[in-house]
């Protein structure tokens, strides 16, 4: 059996290496948009953004926006741990970014299923999936997960300065067009939605970029989370019950009351 296996990963390994990835698959819907980003020195436009709507049940409005910001305008990174219900090891993760006038864009890197597949981290160290990057909103993102999916959010400051904040930016934006130009395989150990943003932010291997659950914990030891101790910090940044309460309120006010209580 043991052999049976071995021959079946070879197999496996030896085919994702013939394939090419792809952006032309009939895909998940939420994953259907393509992200086409432009920049300049001062500023930068990213399209489609996505702002759906959720409801427990599912996707109650499938509404997509476009966003433009200058840099100067940026005020604070978020970095944002999802885990994954039953381990402490699993976790999806994400960056908000805060500009002036209590605006928030997020950036999400997902494993870019096609509509009939569901995702598998052992499926996805084999190329099943190509990379996907997508723009959205901070209520889409994070009621996405807290209302529909019924999973913790954790929402953390980064402790970076407005040089690292910007370069972080310009860097991702990069990364984005370069992705719409060429697509890229996502790769649960060497693509996957952590790693990427830590080749973004220039930061070392380390096992967290894996196991990333452990992610947060990392960004602490290394000062790129702030507080005192990691399990006061982590009780401060769970917000699942504030985003549930936030999507009754009005879409306009959404960003406006969430950095209210995160910087309360």
């Amino acid at each position: 059996m043991n052999g049976a296996r071995a021959l079946a990963c070879t197999a496996l390994l030896a085919l994702s290496a013939c394939a090419s990835p792809r952006a032309d698959r009939d895909w998940y819907p939420y994953l259907a948009p393509t992200a086409h980003a432009t920049a300049d020195a001062e500023r930068f436009a990213v399209r489609p953004v996505s702002d759906w709507s959720y409801a427990g049940a599912g996707p109650t409005a499938e509404t997509y926006t476009e966003a433009s910001f200058t840099y100067a305008d940026l005020r604070t990174v978020w970095f944002v741990l999802e885990p994954q219900p039953g381990s402490k090891l699993a976790a999806h993760t994400f960056l908000m970014f805060e500009f002036t006038g209590d605006r928030l864009l997020g950036l999400t890197i997902e494993a870019r299923r096609e509509a009939d597949e569901k995702y598998s981290a052992v499926r996805g160290a084999f190329n099943a999936y190509e990379l996907s990057y997508l723009w959205a909103s901070a209520r889409d993102l994070l009621t996405r997960r807290a209302v529909m999916l019924e999973h913790d959010v954790f929402i953390y400051p980064v402790a970076i300065d407005a040089a690292q904040r910007e370069q972080l930016l310009r860097n991702v934006l990069a990364r984005t067009a370069e992705l719409e130009a060429n697509p890229r395989y996502y790769n649960t150990l060497f693509s996957n939605c952590t790693n990427e943003l830590a080749k973004a932010a220039g930061l070392r291997w380390n096992y967290a970029w894996v196991l990333t659950g452990a992610s947060d914990n990392y960004l602490f030891r290394e000062g790129l989370i702030p507080g005192d101790d990691f399990p006061t910090a982590e009780a401060a940044a769970k917000r699942t019950d504030l985003v549930r309460a936030l999507n009754n309120a009005p879409a306009r006010d959404f960003d406006r009351l969430l950095l209210q209580a995160l910087r309360s």
